[in-house]
């Protein structure tokens, strides 16, 4: 169900496997709850993963720590990076996908041409297999379901993804990949955290192409992202 990243003095990261709930629900305990009953104390969820994506996710220990981090991601000061395998041919395969979102049917949402209120995320694309592409994904806001909706409006919804389109696979292939971000204790003032999750369950995630590709994004923070709007 989960791992554990890191112990810190005021949160821990851990690492949500694929088809695990985030909230209880049918009677089952979600990661969280899971979570705090293994360890035996009060955790705050400060950002969350759908059930279907894998990867790492901070649960706070303390209301303090919940709030600074609930700061820190209002403000953008947390920076995710995401990956995704998609079968197909991107209309482009690096760039940005903007445009507010709606709910649309069946539980879904849908990318709209306005951006008043807009998701935004940036992504870069690398061939990794015969027709099999591995995107580096980056949301610079926090809508549901975003990047779901982004590579489907790209032509290319995430393999396992079926609901918006994706080809039936073992899993929905996306996977919450590092973590960056600057936080302040008492104890030792600011300090920087980075964390990645390169334990990638699933049979496509395995193959020789995406190793490859993870080398080369090792630090994400150093990729020559295009500028916005090009």
């Amino acid at each position: 169900m989960y791992r554990i990243i890191a112990n810190e003095a005021d949160f821990l990261v851990i690492s949500k496997s694929p088809k695990v709930h985030f909230h209880s629900q049918d009677g089952t305990a979600g990661v969280v709850a899971q979570v705090e009953q293994d360890l035996g104390i009060k955790l705050f969820a400060v950002h969350r993963l759908d059930t279907p994506t894998s990867g790492l996710l901070i649960l706070a220990k303390s209301a303090v720590a919940a709030k600074q981090f609930t700061e820190l991601f209002t403000a953008h000061k947390v920076q995710k990076y995401y990956l995704a395998l998609a079968k197909g041919k991107p209309k482009k395969k690096q760039g940005w996908v903007i445009g507010d979102m709606a709910k649309s049917r069946r539980s879904m949402f849908k990318l709209l041409r306005t951006k008043d209120n807009p998701a935004i995320t940036q992504f870069f694309s690398q061939s990794v297999d015969e027709g099999l592409r591995l995107y580096l994904l980056k949301p610079h806001s926090g809508k549901t379901h975003q990047l779901r909706v982004a590579l489907a409006s790209l032509g290319v919804p995430i393999l396992g993804d079926e609901l918006y389109g994706g080809e039936s696979a073992d899993r929905c292939y996306l996977h919450a990949y590092s973590l960056y971000f600057r936080y302040y204790d008492a104890e030792n003032g600011w300090q920087d955290y980075a964390y990645q999750d390169r334990s990638l369950q699933g049979e496509r995630f395995s193959c020789d192409g995406v190793i490859t590709a993870l080398d080369a994004w090792r630090e994400p923070d150093t990729l020559d992202w295009p500028a916005k709007g090009n």
